[in-house]
């Protein structure tokens, strides 16, 4: 993730996208929450971010509003691990409630809107409105795919992860020839 946050620092566009939002008192807060292992819950929303901003631009979408609200998508405070005050299961509830803080410190538009409540589809049964909130899907599950990879990788369940699938492979691989 180091080489993405050298990228991040020096795009000058997406950062004044995003500039009041990442500097505002209770954005910094997810610093405070651990989200994919060594991964912070701001991390994890900035990677995200500069994923959807870089791939929406791209493809000509609205990438300001994506960025913004990627970086908004889990606004939610509080350590997902402990169910304390709240209730569901936190990948079901988590976007609601990070819309709601949303709201209370931002003016969203309806994009940013739908990308922040629907951003858990397809676990999350409300169907995307625009491309740009399926674009944040697909970016977030890459996202803590590669940072729980990263923080795994030195701990012997990854090891372990390894040497399963090597032999689920190799028993594929050798059924096909039967």
């Amino acid at each position: 993730m180091f080489k993405i946050l050298e990228k991040i620092n020096n795009d000058k566009v997406f950062d004044e996208i995003i500039y009041n939002i990442k500097i505002n008192n209770t954005v910094l807060q997810m610093k405070n929450f651990r989200q994919h292992y060594n991964t912070s819950c701001y991390e994890h929303c900035l990677y995200v971010s500069y994923y959807t901003y870089l791939i929406c631009k791209k493809f000509r979408l609205d990438y300001i509003s994506a960025a913004r609200a990627a970086m908004l998508h889990d606004l939610f405070l509080y350590d997902w691990r402990k169910k304390q005050n709240r209730k569901g299961f936190h990948a079901f509830t988590h976007p609601k409630c990070a819309l709601d803080n949303a709201l209370k410190l931002f003016e969203l538009n309806d994009i940013e809107k739908d990308v922040i409540l629907k951003h858990m589809w397809p676990l999350a049964f409300a169907l995307p409105k625009y491309k740009e909130s399926y674009i944040i899907t697909l970016t977030d599950k890459f996202s803590a795919i590669v940072e729980t990879l990263e923080g795994l990788e030195n701990t012997n369940a990854y090891r372990k992860m390894f040497r399963y699938a090597y032999m689920i492979l190799g028993f594929c691989t050798f059924s096909y020839f039967l």
